[in-house]
């Protein structure tokens, strides 16, 4: 799950480096002159992208339990049509043998 996670952050980063000040709720902070201002500024952006992570993190693990359940239904299908295939191949020998004594 964390490297999932990792993973999907840093395709992410690569995106957003390119236009780290285009991001929407950034704010560039080295234009602050006082220290204080610039803290605050700072802490905004981090939190900005701590709630931005969080969202990101809830995303990716409603598309990971879709695809559980999908992976669940698939299986549940794949047994469904292995135990149909089981029977039709029995039905299948049962006619072979009856064919053959008729044969002869």
């Amino acid at each position: 799950m964390r490297r999932l996670f990792a993973t999907a952050l840093l395709l992410i980063v690569p995106m957003t480096s390119a236009v780290a000040q285009d991001i929407r709720g950034m704010e560039n902070c080295t234009a602050e002159k006082q220290m204080d201002r610039r803290t605050g500024c700072l802490q905004a952006n981090v939190e900005f992208l701590q709630q931005e992570m969080a969202k990101l993190k809830r995303e990716l693990q409603n598309q990971i339990t879709a695809a559980a359940r999908d992976l669940a239904a698939a299986k549940t299908d794949n047994a469904a049509l292995k135990a149909a295939l089981t029977k039709l191949e029995g039905d299948v020998a049962a006619l072979k043998a009856k064919a053959e004594p008729a044969k002869k």
